[in-house]
C-alpha cells in the first residue's frame, strides 16, 4: 500500500519531498515539456506518483550529473525517461558541444565536490531570493 495521497501532491508538497522551492517546480515545467501534473479548475497543481520520479530525475541530471537545462532535454530525448528513471548507468557518448554540460563537470571536478558546489550553489540562490522580496 503506497503512503502517496491519492488527489497527489499540492506543489509544496512535492517541492518538500525533493528538496528544492517550488518556483524551481514551475521553471522546470517550463523547461521540460513532458513535465505535465494534473492541474485543477482552479489552476492548483497536483503531481503524481510518476510525476516525481521525473522530477528526481530532473533533479539527479541537474545538481548531481551536472547537466544544464538544454544537456539534460537532449540526454533524455536520446535515451528515453523510462530508461533513465530505472537509475541503471547508460552509455553516455561525448558531448558535441561545452553547453551541454555545466562547466564543473566538464572542468573534471569530482561528484563530490560538484554535490558541494551545487549546494552552495541553491543556498546562494534562495539568499538571492530573500534579499529580492
Amino acid at each position: 500500500m503506497s503512503l502517496f495521497p491519492e488527489r497527489g501532491l499540492k506543489i509544496g508538497e512535492a517541492a518538500r519531498a525533493l528538496g528544492v522551492e517550488t518556483y524551481v517546480l514551475r521553471f522546470w515545467e517550463t523547461q521540460f515539456p513532458f513535465l505535465k501534473p494534473r492541474h485543477t479548475r482552479t489552476k492548483h497543481r497536483f503531481y503524481q506518483e510518476k510525476d516525481l520520479d521525473v522530477l528526481r530525475l530532473i533533479k539527479r541530471l541537474l545538481h548531481d550529473e551536472g547537466f544544464t537545462i538544454a544537456g539534460a532535454n537532449k540526454h533524455i530525448k536520446e535515451f528515453g525517461i523510462d530508461t533513465l528513471m530505472t537509475g541503471k548507468p547508460v552509455a553516455k557518448p561525448a558531448p558535441s558541444s561545452s553547453s551541454e554540460r555545466a562547466p564543473a563537470q566538464s572542468a573534471g571536478i569530482d561528484g563530490h565536490a560538484r554535490r558541494v558546489l551545487n549546494e552552495v550553489r541553491r543556498d546562494l540562490q534562495s539568499i538571492h531570493k530573500i534579499l529580492e522580496d
